[in-house]
């Protein structure tokens, strides 16, 4: 028998780390890509304005739990993760498209409550469903929607944008999504064990809320351009600040200094992070955030 050929964990490389290699022997063949992979959005050649386009899924028992999660807080979340990396391309979002794979499990009545959801996002960002698709799945529920948006070409803010001397700004207090994931995950194991208590949400809104209806920041996005202000770099830090900082320095070839002090937090957040024994200096840093974004100015 021939020895084994080598084989890499997909782990060792990291959700980043592993587009980055997959991708790096891709080049753009079109003059109307402007830019590709390696940002929030793809930005195409529009006319006057250019396009941004940008996709994401969301899979059963990896991005979302259904013990917990309403279906139509995961219609209305699934759209919103999309339009968050448009506003942090310094864009506004027209349409979308979804697609769904689904196992046979799930009811027309509970697509319909998923598809209200993405309905009140639509009402809520103004934007069009204009198309996708519907399969099967052999267990389980992945929902992809891809969003289409638009900003004229001078105010379309990359990650390499960043220079020496900008100064780095958040557009909203960080860590309660991620304590709001660790509240239902609490209550889902108090109701495994037992299954007549109640679950323990009361004085939870705000950080429940974070975890299964986020918003993504349109309104910066408009106060910025309202202000006449286009920031030198932006990004979207749903998967926590530390690691965002690192994209925008590594792509703009600049270093960063965070004070940790002055990354807000809610005081909720705060009293909730210490009672799940979690340092609020590594909440800010290190935990996911919901739909925030950074920006350098």
């Amino acid at each position: 028998m021939s020895e084994e050929k080598n084989r890499t964990d997909v782990n060792e490389l990291g959700e980043f780390g592993l587009i980055e290699h997959l991708t790096l022997p891709f080049v753009n063949r079109r003059s109307s890509t402007v830019k590709g992979i390696g940002d929030d959005a793809a930005v195409i050649k529009g006319g006057e304005q250019e396009l941004l386009v940008s996709t994401d899924m969301l899979v059963e028992g990896i991005h979302f739990d259904l013990m917990y999660t309403p279906l139509k807080h995961l219609g209305y979340k699934s759209v919103v993760v999309n339009v968050s990396d448009i506003c942090a391309m310094n864009g506004i979002a027209e349409q979308i498209t979804v697609s769904v794979a689904l196992s046979n499990r799930f009811s027309v009545e509970a697509m319909e409550e998923i598809y209200e959801g993405i309905r009140l996002a639509c009402a809520f960002y103004d934007l069009d469903l204009i198309g996708g698709d519907t399969t099967s799945s052999p267990r389980g529920l992945v929902i992809s929607v891809t969003a289409l948006g638009r900003a004229s070409r001078e105010k379309i803010t990359y990650r390499s944008g960043a220079r020496p001397g900008d100064i780095w700004c958040v557009s909203g207090d960080l860590g309660a999504a991620y304590l709001g994931l660790q509240i239902l995950e609490r209550e889902k194991q108090v109701y495994l064990e037992n299954p007549g208590v109640q679950p323990d949400l009361e004085n939870q809104d705000y950080l429940v809320g974070r975890q299964l209806k986020p918003e993504a920041r349109r309104d910066m996005v408009l106060a910025l351009d309202k202000a006449g202000v286009v920031p030198s770099a932006m990004i979207d830090i749903s998967d926590g600040l530390a690691s965002e900082v690192f994209h925008i320095c590594k792509q703009s070839g600049v270093g960063a200094l965070i004070e940790e002090s002055q990354v807000p937090l809610r005081d909720e957040t705060q009293l909730m992070a210490l009672y799940f024994s979690v340092e609020p200096d590594r909440l800010r840093l290190t935990r996911r955030c919901g739909y925030r974004a950074l920006f350098t100015r």
